[in-house]
């Protein structure tokens, strides 16, 4: 794993309280689930721990699930949880590795230049034995000044584009099952299946027990996707959350991708694109 993308639990736990170290909470379930980010996280957190929520810091005007919200808005919205863009920001979840990298990829989207991932998440704090706290922590609040880099940011057209023109693959993180239309979609109503050209790297295969596999082994899995680390990737998903575990799945060996498509599958499949389905 790359020094600059996770942070140990040994390491955490000798720098709590840090000056300009900012822990933040970021766990976020599939719906279908019933669990509840924040409510758990008032249950238990990492001392000192602020809560992210993934579907309140986001895009407001439109019916797709947690998309990125404006630089203001989400400058307003993290500033008044104690960060600045200059702030030191380790991110964690409640499963381990799940949504984690998609605030890690959403604070480095806004500016910030300083934020990684706590390796092995909550699950990993926990088993140790280090302490944890209850109830909302309530920082002073800072600055942040948010300028958002739309280079690293997919949208539809763009999608279209490079399935077009063969600029950049798209890689899906979604189960097999999903991506080959075997599957129903978690959320009702929306078609499983995957946008023709496509190649498919189920999260599961770079992710075990809440941790992200060894490089070689997330080489292997690349590998037998069909992948081409040559050439430009852009990461996509259900809702752009497990978009952003192939990111830092293929940062750490060394393929930093072009960009995540935000709106991910929830998009593509709900606005009457092209859905290629794999023969039964």
């Amino acid at each position: 794993m790359t020094a600059t993308t996770f942070v140990s639990t040994e390491w955490l736990a000798a720098n709590l309280g840090t000056p300009g170290l900012v822990v933040v909470d970021g766990s976020w379930h599939m719906p279908a689930t019933g669990r509840d980010g924040r409510a758990e996280y008032e249950a238990a957190h990492i001392p000192g721990a602020v809560f992210f929520d993934l579907d309140g810091i986001s895009a407001h005007d439109t019916d797709l699930p947690h998309m990125l919200p404006g630089a203001e808005a989400f400058a307003v919205a993290v500033g008044a949880l104690g960060i600045s863009e200059k702030s030191r920001i380790v991110v964690y979840d409640a499963a381990g590795l799940f949504s984690a990298p998609r605030v890690w990829w959403t604070f480095k989207a806004f500016g910030a230049t300083d934020v990684a991932i706590l390796d092995g998440g909550l699950p990993k704090w926990t088993a140790e034995g280090r302490p944890t706290e209850q109830g909302t922590v309530t920082p002073a609040a800072q600055t942040f000044s948010a300028q958002l880099d739309a280079s690293i940011v997919a949208d539809i057209s763009r999608i279209e584009q490079v399935l077009t023109d063969g600029a950049a693959q798209v890689l899906d993180a979604r189960a097999a099952e999903r991506f080959a239309g075997a599957a129903p979609e978690p959320r009702p109503g929306l078609p499983s299946g995957h946008m023709p050209g496509a190649f498919n790297l189920p999260v599961g295969k770079v992710v075990r027990d809440g941790r992200l596999v060894s490089p070689d082994e997330i080489r292997s899995a690349v590998a037998a996707s069909g992948l081409d680390l040559s050439q430009p990737v852009i990461t996509s998903c259900g809702s752009g959350v497990t978009a952003a575990i192939l990111w830092v799945a293929l940062e750490t060996i060394g393929t930093r991708p072009q960009a995540l498509y935000d709106g991910s599958w929830t998009e593509w499949a709900s606005r009457g694109k092209p859905i290629a389905v794999d023969p039964k």
